[in-house]
């Protein structure tokens, strides 16, 4: 056999076995998004991030000067666009944050504080296909200030106060029976009167 061909068949080889792998691993796992992955997975996935995301997005400065109106816009920003994942304080402790795979990392943990502004950029923008993570991007200047606003923020998140969360709270999108509780609140408090329908939410990213 020529040496193409042996090192083809030795590829090919490599190749079915990985795939064989993979087959075994999934079954003997599971495919569930409840369970806490193994070591080798995550290894997996954290490399799989580091070549999605790419060496030049890496070397990215911050643009926007870190300033407290900066980081309270970020804030806001947060509150009302990743909580509901990441939670107010970014520890990802959230019905939707628990229930995914990979699950929203606590992010004021160093596997998040330790990668770059860049690298925290293009995440927010462009997302990481095959996780919850979604691209909040649209390529306009504004989509890109108010992500590196995200990214102020998300340093501080290891240093948030609880009158910031408590604001953050404030800020959340409320759902349906949350705003019609409100309403009734309002029509008691004015004396009565015919509750008016819930209105519908529509929250704009960016």
């Amino acid at each position: 056999m020529k040496p193409v061909a042996k090192a083809f068949a030795l590829l090919a080889g490599i190749v079915v076995l990985a795939g064989l792998g993979v087959v075994f691993y999934i079954m003997n796992t599971g495919g569930s998004a409840r369970d806490r992955p193994g070591t080798i997975e995550m290894f997996l996935a954290r490399r799989v991030r580091a070549l999605a995301i790419g060496s030049r997005s890496r070397d990215l400065r911050n643009p926007v000067d870190r300033t407290p109106e900066i980081v309270a816009e970020g804030r806001a920003h947060f509150a009302d666009h990743c909580a509901a994942c990441h939670a107010n304080d970014g520890s990802g402790n959230t019905v939707m944050g628990r229930g995914m795979w990979p699950k929203a990392p606590d992010m004021r943990l160093a596997a998040t504080q330790d990668l770059s502004d860049g690298e925290l950029f293009w995440i927010i923008e462009h997302g990481i296909r095959f996780t919850g993570m979604a691209a909040w991007g649209d390529g306009t200047r504004e989509s890109e200030e108010a992500s590196w606003h995200l990214v102020h923020f998300i340093r501080h998140l290891p240093d948030l106060s609880d009158p910031e969360r408590e604001e953050m709270e404030r800020l959340n999108p409320k759902s349906p029976d949350e705003i019609r509780k409100q309403i009734e609140q309002e029509e008691f408090l004015k004396g009565g009167g015919p509750q008016p329908e819930a209105p519908e939410l529509r929250h704009q990213h960016h």
